[in-house]
């Protein structure tokens, strides 16, 4: 069995002396593992960093092995965003978040074409934190755990829609929310094509992070969100309160 195909490189886990099994988001084979040998030479290891675009070759017996790859570097993102300390954060967030939801084996090219994109946006585009926030919302849809922002769970309003029912996952009006707009998440306007106000990101991440949270992390076994998703979220929530940057 073999395939040619590039990818966006996820993981790296070191396997021996001077191998590794990389896990790789490819546009037509999904979430992909495979043995990479010489993996710590001086050529490889310096690309093998999360963000990665590698051509890959993969090989195996049979289609169910692990198979070992061959791979060469494309596109190196860390590098460029290592002085971004934002972007380079958001970057290990939507390498983790792949790592974490992506079932193996099963494509997902819409996807990887919204990834590869906002990937090469970090950092260089004056929007991309919007960008990130959009892919999210993105994420949740392909897994099939995506809010409906369509019209207000209320009032059937489609304009005017300023928060998300934490339960149904539906938008709602500031008319249709009355007493309850406490106990509602927020829905910022960027996400409608709105300019991006200050607070706007930070205040979508708690949007779709509960989502990740409550609804797609139990149904993949009850395991914690990456700490990389975590460290991205706090640091828009510093920007938006005038922090860190």
């Amino acid at each position: 069995m073999e395939w040619r195909d590039e990818g966006i490189l996820l993981t790296t886990r070191k396997h021996g002396e001077t191998s590794a099994i990389l896990e790789v988001f490819t546009a037509g084979h999904g979430r992909h593992a495979g043995l990479l040998r010489g993996a710590t030479s001086r050529r490889m290891a310096p690309a093998l960093q999360p963000g990665t675009q590698l051509a890959l070759d993969w090989r195996a017996r049979l289609e169910d092995h692990i198979g070992s790859y061959r791979a060469e570097p494309v596109k190196m993102r860390a590098g460029r965003v290592m002085g971004d300390r934002a972007a380079l954060s958001a970057l290990a967030s939507v390498c983790a978040l792949l790592a974490f939801t992506l079932p193996e084996r099963a494509p997902h090219p819409a996807l990887y074409l919204r990834s590869c994109a906002l990937l090469d946006a970090l950092g260089e585009t004056r929007d991309w934190t919007v960008d990130y926030l959009r892919w999210e919302l993105a994420l949740l849809e392909e897994m099939g755990f995506g809010p409906d922002l369509t019209a207000c769970a209320v009032t059937g309003a489609t304009e005017g829609l300023i928060y998300v029912s934490p339960k149904s996952g539906r938008a709602v009006s500031a008319a249709g929310a009355g007493d309850w707009a406490e106990k509602l998440l927020p829905l910022p306007g960027c996400l409608f094509g709105a300019p991006a106000r200050t607070g706007d990101v930070a205040a979508g991440l708690r949007m779709t992070g509960h989502f990740l949270d409550t609804w797609l992390a139990p149904a993949l076994g009850e395991r914690p969100l990456p700490e990389a998703r975590h460290r991205f979220a706090r640091l828009m929530e510093r920007r938006a309160a005038g922090g860190a940057r």
